[in-house]
């Protein structure tokens, strides 16, 4: 298990999806939760920075555990989801202070996306309103976007939540280009 989160994490940092501390992962085996500890650089991961926790209980390693733990078990109390992940893609989060939904206009993005939801609370980091309102947007969409934090997606692996953070952020890329030719232009 170890070696799958060291490479999505990898994936993650060399993309420029994550600072060198940021963003999450997790999975769900039955009642139990694999997430990377708090502090965890995704980009190196080791031994002892996935921990283990139950999903409805505080036990094992919780204390060690991502602060966004709490917004992990919502997802999978409120999904079908066999992995999450949390990240910072940079175009996403730069679109989300404009934007409700991030709509793409690329193909390959509009083959995996429809209209991605921008949601806003006012904590956003490991907090119980992001708990609530993340997994219902999920429920309709495999990705969701916290306004000015970063992207919450799920699906039955790791890398298949790895492809809908790509996939938006290269979206979220393309339109702020586009934008930014439609400007040069005139």
């Amino acid at each position: 298990m170890l070696a799958n989160f060291q490479q999505v994490g990898r994936d993650l940092f060399i993309s420029g999806l994550i600072s060198s501390h940021g963003g999450n992962l997790s999975v769900i085996r039955k009642d139990r939760i694999f997430i990377t500890r708090s502090g965890a650089m995704l980009g190196r991961l080791q031994e002892g920075d996935v921990v283990e926790t139950g999903l409805a209980v505080d036990d094992g390693d919780y204390a060690l555990a991502s602060s966004e733990l709490i917004v992990h078990r919502a997802i999978y109390k409120h999904t079908g989801a066999g992995a999450v992940l949390h990240a910072h893609p940079p175009y996403t989060v730069a679109l989300s202070f404009q934007n409700n939904a991030i709509q793409p206009v690329d193909s390959e993005a509009k083959y995996l996306l429809d209209s991605v939801p921008v949601i806003s609370a006012r904590e956003t980091i490991g907090s119980p309103e992001v708990a609530r309102k993340i997994p219902a947007v999920l429920k309709e969409c495999p990705v969701a976007v916290l306004r000015g934090h970063g992207t919450f997606a799920i699906g039955d692996t790791l890398e298949q939540a790895l492809q809908y953070t790509t996939s938006l952020e290269l979206a979220s890329k393309i339109i702020w280009l586009q934008q930014l030719g439609g400007k040069c232009g005139n």
